[in-house]
């Protein structure tokens, strides 16, 4: 992404174009960064402003660019997200849900025009970057129904005429840090149980999918959330560490890779800040010989070809039983060449781009060291040429466990087979893994489905179907996949910390 400088009168924030095709209030739309509650100029003393181009990854042209906040908007965001919790924490908790539910009414109606923004900036179609907007307002109207269900616990104490009362309360401010994929919905996703705990936040989305990001912020600017209590702004990594390691945060929450999630937690070691990061994911798929072939293989193709792969828990590895091996894989290999790639704007049935070029050039080379290998392509493989950054849905066999295809996340197209003879083998390989966020049997036996639920090392066991993270579940990993989690009962308590009260009486 490159970066290019302008005078304060050519960035300007424009309207957003109501009435007009949200391409067009989209397209070459310059963002101003939202702090305390408005769009803000630059606080830099240089005679220049920083700006990081937008572009699309089905083309390569941009199509926006954002302000990238300097060390002093850094801190001036986290001051008001401070000096904002201090009266919203001060908020009954069903005052705070009832500001999610104006918000997430405004997310729906702005759905339109973030849906534009999320199309050109990730290659997605509209329809489907338009209900990601519709499914974040759905995550944020259920931590909003959390606001009468906070609850903490009286304990007996061994003393008598004594109470042990548990409190749950906010921590502070949360640095929420948030990946190029689903920018929409997981912004939400952290920010919601984050503000109905009593939290504020500052955010930043990653530089490839930044636009949606001030769509969202236009939402909150419309339902009227207090200002301070969520700000949006584009960084550069030194930026994002200045406000990571401000004194007033007090909690960050990533999602990302490992190598991010190791950055994170030295942030959190300068003011023990909690982290909160769901990383790398790796997961496997089991296919035993009873189950139905047809279905696991369209769904283990859809998995692996939605948004080019690119979902930390799309399928990575598929174990397949020996005696249904050859029948599993034709049957992958006849899907997944049908398969084709396009600008998902114009077609929305074809497969859409990865995020980047360096992306499309690091997976294309993960094929070709396992081909050096020994990995036979069934059917991909091939790097494209022309504009975008597109990879073929690509299937390799004779796949060895210890190889990098099998032991690396690849997070794009790309289906590694292994063969197993016994579930015993297929759970010992699963298992043998730095990663354990998702994993997937397809059998009919309930015993084998008992068995590996109790057996598998993940955090997640989707039998009979491929993951799609129920926000009322908790999604969390295990091993290098993360600490805490997201979600549910669960992921709303991760935003929150204890205080115990000891009452004499």
């Amino acid at each position: 992404m490159a970066e290019c400088h302008a005078d304060k009168t050519t960035a300007i924030h424009v309207a957003d174009g109501r009435g007009a095709s949200p391409f067009l209030a989209i397209t070459m739309r310059t963002y101003r960064n939202f702090i305390d509650g408005r769009f803000v100029e630059p606080q830099s003393q240089s005679q220049s402003t920083a700006f990081s181009d937008v572009d699309n990854p089905a083309t390569s042209a941009v199509i926006a660019r954002v302000t990238l906040a300097s060390h002093d908007d850094a801190l001036s965001a986290v001051e008001a997200a401070s000096r904002a919790q201090k009266k919203w924490r001060a908020l009954t908790a069903i005052e705070r849900g009832e500001h999610l539910r104006r918000f997430a009414d405004a997310i729906v109606e702005r759905a339109p025009q973030i849906g534009a923004a999320l199309a050109l900036e990730s290659g997605k179609s509209v329809a489907d970057s338009e209900n990601e907007a519709r499914y974040a307002a759905d995550i944020t109207r259920y931590h909003a129904e959390w606001a009468r269900r906070i609850e903490g616990e009286v304990i007996p104490s061994d003393t008598p005429n004594e109470n042990l009362v548990l409190h749950r309360e906010p921590i502070g401010v949360v640095a929420c840090l948030i990946p190029f994929n689903y920018p929409v919905y997981t912004l939400l996703r952290k920010i919601a149980p984050a503000l109905i705990t009593g939290n504020t936040v500052v955010v930043r989305p990653s530089n490839n999918t930044p636009a949606s990001a001030f769509e969202i912020a236009e939402a909150a600017l419309q339902a009227g959330l207090p200002a301070g209590v969520f700000n949006v702004l584009a960084m550069d990594h030194a930026t994002a560490g200045a406000v990571c390691t401000h004194p007033a945060v007090g909690m960050i929450t990533l999602t990302g890779s490992v190598s991010a999630g190791r950055i994170v937690l030295e942030y959190c070691k300068t003011n023990i800040a909690k982290p909160s990061l769901e990383l790398g994911g790796k997961a496997p798929a089991i296919i035993e010989p009873d189950a139905d072939l047809e279905a696991a293989a369209s769904a283990i193709v859809a998995s692996k070809t939605t948004h080019c792969g690119q979902l930390c828990t799309a399928m990575e590895r598929v174990y397949v039983h020996a005696s249904v091996h050859d029948r599993f894989v034709e049957l992958l290999r006849t899907k997944m060449h049908a398969v084709s790639s396009g600008d998902r704007s114009q077609d929305a049935s074809k497969m859409g781009p990865l995020v980047s070029r360096s992306a499309q050039r690091n997976i294309h080379a993960m094929v070709e060291r396992a081909v050096a290998e020994g990995a036979t392509i069934a059917t991909g493989g091939v790097l494209p040429e022309g504009p975008g950054y597109f990879y073929p849905a690509t299937l390799l066999v004779n796949c060895r466990h210890d190889m990098e295809i099998v032991r690396e996340e690849i997070f794009g197209p790309v289906l590694p087979v292994i063969s197993y003879d016994t579930l015993d083998d297929a759970l010992a390989m699963a298992n043998d893994h730095q990663y354990g966020l998702s994993s997937v049997l397809y059998t009919e036996n309930y015993r084998t489905a008992m068995r590996v639920a109790n057996e598998i090392e993940a955090g997640e066991l989707y039998v009979n179907r491929t993951p799609a993270d129920p926000y009322q579940g908790f999604h969390a990993g295990w091993k290098r996949s993360g600490l805490g989690g997201d979600d549910g009962k669960h992921g709303m308590l991760e935003f929150t910390q204890t205080r115990l009260v000891v009452m004499k009486y």
